[in-house]
């Protein structure tokens, strides 16, 4: 395969306005993510905490060394910047695509509206820049560019920031995830009865915060982060510490690139809250306010589309519905979701009884499996939101086949349970017994721990 190395400026071409990207070529300083990883330092943070120091006093130098960085940077980006104080200097090239893939990619993007829509191949026909190109298309398509006069350039270096944030390393939550959650929240806005009352306003904050809502993910959850004394739990106190975080990060890099500079002060003020307010509600401890909110509403049919105030609560309730829609997908995507963050469970559990800490919930690859992860998952927190979000559109096609893939999904999983499992099932027990369908306020809980599968 063909391909043309980044080396100096350049620009992001569209066949006309309204039609797919044709060509990215990079800016000098903004990079693809490639093979050989990523600029050394950049913009200010948080310091990154190597999790395997935990209890471990024999790299006490190097940890006195990198604290004499001036700058504090994030998880990812100290880790690069140390490895060049280390003069560890990456050696590939960065690369683009050739022309076969980006043609695919631009054919994709044309169904990038159906629930279909396959993030992993795309992914890889975008060479893991995914995040990026599907984020530029959907800013020229929704006309937002043209609405808020962007500067494509300033806007692809912000989307080149965030994507950069992200760990590759975590199995689930990576940029990959990023874009699979913004082109749901896509499918969502689009939905007849939210579409239509939605300003473009309205359509940036969705799309930015689908896209931003993980950025900087440790790969860890915050039960991990505050037994362990993390900074990050003593700065906010132990409450919704890394969406937090991940707001944070958001507002610092959309300062950094300048994006919104040219916008009035009360206006960019207004963004940088809203996309605070729409991240937060992602915490997944905050499932059971918002679920009760939404029935409130639906219940009494006070909802106003025409109120901002409505309008926002029914994209913070879009955003959750994207975050944790996995379980709504094909099989065959919803499966490998569903394998990646069991992974990063896992991995957690083992770091945690490495350090002989208490192993959190779901994270005991020993005693929760798969298949009692996901259905205690799909039955105490995707089912009741996904009924309720179907009953707010009017039971429209997508929430029909969302709803549909679910409980196939559902059924495939219960097929897959460890024998006992099935078998306590068919005695009319259930599998509820071990995180699996209608079962105790203590599994929910349980589930909800979990963070995210």
């Amino acid at each position: 395969m063909s391909c043309l190395m980044v080396e100096r400026c350049g620009e992001i071409l569209f066949e006309n306005p309204d039609q797919n990207a044709k060509c990215v070529c990079m800016l000098g300083d903004v990079r693809l993510r490639g093979q050989s990883g990523f600029p050394a330092e950049r913009r200010g943070s948080y310091p990154f905490i190597d999790f395997r120091l935990l209890n471990n006093t024999t790299y006490s130098g190097e940890i006195g060394t990198k604290k004499k960085v001036k700058r504090l940077l994030s998880f990812q980006r100290y880790f690069h910047a140390s490895r060049l104080l280390r003069g560890i200097i990456p050696q590939a090239p960065l690369h683009l695509l050739d022309e076969d893939y980006l043609g695919q990619a631009r054919h994709m993007l044309s169904k990038v509206g159906m629930w279909d829509f396959d993030i992993f191949l795309f992914d890889r026909l975008t060479n893991g820049n995914s995040l990026v190109t599907l984020l530029c298309h959907l800013f020229n398509t929704h006309g937002l560019i043209h609405h808020f006069k962007l500067d494509m350039v300033t806007l692809h270096r912000f989307l080149v920031m965030v994507q950069e944030d992200y760990h590759s390393q975590n199995p689930y939550h990576n940029a990959v995830h990023a874009a699979d959650v913004t082109q749901a929240m896509h499918c969502y806005l689009k939905e007849p009865k939210l579409a239509s009352f939605l300003t473009p306003l309205d359509i940036m904050l969705g799309l930015l915060a689908a896209a931003a809502h993980d950025v900087d993910h440790p790969g860890v959850n915050q039960p991990f982060l505050i037994k362990t004394n993390h900074h990050l739990a003593n700065l906010y106190q132990n409450m919704s510490v890394l969406e937090n975080h991940h707001w944070r990060s958001t507002i610092g890099m959309l300062r950094e690139s300048r994006l919104l500079a040219h916008l009035p002060k009360e206006m960019t003020q207004d963004i940088e809250q809203q996309l605070g307010s729409l991240i937060l509600a992602t915490d997944i401890n905050r499932q059971n306010e918002f679920l009760t909110r939404l029935k409130a509403h639906l219940h009494n049919k006070d909802l106003r589309l025409e109120d901002a105030q409505d309008r926002h609560f029914m994209l913070q309730i879009a955003l959750k519905c994207a975050d944790i829609c996995n379980p709504c997908r094909i099989w065959e995507m919803s499966k490998q979701w569903s394998e990646r963050v069991c992974e990063e469970f896992y991995r957690q559990g083992e770091l945690e009884q490495k350090f002989e800490l208490e192993i959190s919930p779901l994270c005991n690859q020993q005693k929760d499996s798969i298949p009692s992860i996901q259905i205690g998952f799909m039955s105490y927190i995707v089912e009741p939101l996904f009924r309720e979000w179907a009953h707010f559109t009017g039971n429209s096609a997508l929430s029909e086949n969302m709803l549909g893939h679910l409980a196939h999904n559902k059924d495939q999983w219960k097929s897959l349970l460890p024998r006992q499992h099935r078998s306590r099932d068919s005695s009319g027990s259930g599998p509820d017994h071990d995180h699996a369908g209608q079962g105790t306020e203590s599994e929910e809980r349980t589930a909800r721990e979990g963070d995210s599968p």
